[in-house]
């Protein structure tokens, strides 16, 4: 009995083991091209090349450069307004739509979050003629709001699918309760269900603005000049001395200034983030 009490232990400790390796290598997999990024911002154009894992002379001259770039800094504001309005007109649609479809059933329901998953599947270049056309009838091209509809395109479909989800889960005796006490459907939504959304509203309102925030496809397709183009774009754009030499210092360094906001949010609302990913918002 000891001895099989021993060997359970042994195979338990061995598994535990493999699963923190593994666990640790996904972890180092992930972290290290930013951490090469980090590192390479660091160098100066003479040890650029290095395959030191720390430089051993620090330089700030591509960070300098970067902070002192007004086009860089305006891209930056670019992309912050646009992905900033982008998630909140995203949440704003979704819960006002995720309420009667989650919550009240009627034809074509079903058909309504099957066509917002579908649409989910779609490449972004099987948009791009149509969407470019709508905008230049609208008279809004190389400007935000042809960047805020267009990105909308792809935040609002799979957030309105996972809000639904999460509005789901919230149990019905709460909404009738809030009925029979006279409430109307807007206070039930503003008043009842949004307090206990509010992991899920942080969470998706934080994917929509990474994806936001990543987008390139459509910032290259729907900008001109330098004053409308977002963070991507002036991250492809960024040229050297010459045609012939590509700035990796100074690529780097914006990368990394461009991957902090996204990491910084990450860790502010992290338990948020965690709890509207494994509970669903359901509280009590």
């Amino acid at each position: 009995m000891i001895k099989q009490e021993n060997a359970w232990r042994y195979k338990r400790l061995i598994k535990n083991v493999v699963f923190y390796i593994l666990c640790l290598l996904v972890a180092a997999s992930c972290l290290f091209p930013f951490y090469w990024a980090v590192v390479s911002s660091l160098r100066d154009s003479a040890h650029l090349f290095s395959t030191e894992l720390w430089p051993s002379k620090i330089s700030l001259e591509n960070y300098s450069y970067v902070f002192g770039d007004a086009l860089f800094s305006h891209s930056f504001l670019n992309s912050a307004l646009v992905a900033t309005a982008t998630s909140l007109l995203t949440l704003a649609v979704c819960l006002l739509a995720a309420y009667p479809l989650a919550r009240h059933s009627f034809p074509g329901r079903r058909r309504v979050l099957m066509l917002a998953l579908s649409i989910t599947t779609l490449p972004h270049v099987a948009v791009l003629s149509g969407l470019f056309e709508l905008i230049r009838i609208l008279d809004i091209y190389n400007e935000k709001t042809a960047l805020i509809m267009s990105y909308m395109i792809i935040t609002v479909p799979f957030t309105l699918w996972v809000m639904t989800n999460f509005m789901k889960n919230i149990p019905k005796d709460i909404e009738e309760a809030a009925i029979m006490d006279g409430s109307s459907q807007y206070k039930i939504l503003t008043k009842i269900f949004l307090p206990i959304l509010w992991p899920s509203i942080i969470t998706t309102g934080l994917l929509a603005f990474i994806a936001a925030w990543n987008e390139f496809l459509f910032a290259l397709t729907f900008t001109l000049t330098a004053q409308a183009r977002t963070v991507p774009v002036s991250l492809a754009l960024f040229s050297g001395a010459s045609q012939h030499e590509l700035p990796w210092g100074l690529i780097m360094a914006a990368s990394v200034v461009v991957t902090l906001p996204l990491v910084l949010l990450v860790i502010i609302f992290q338990r948020r983030i965690i709890s509207g990913l494994t509970t669903g918002s359901v509280k009590g």
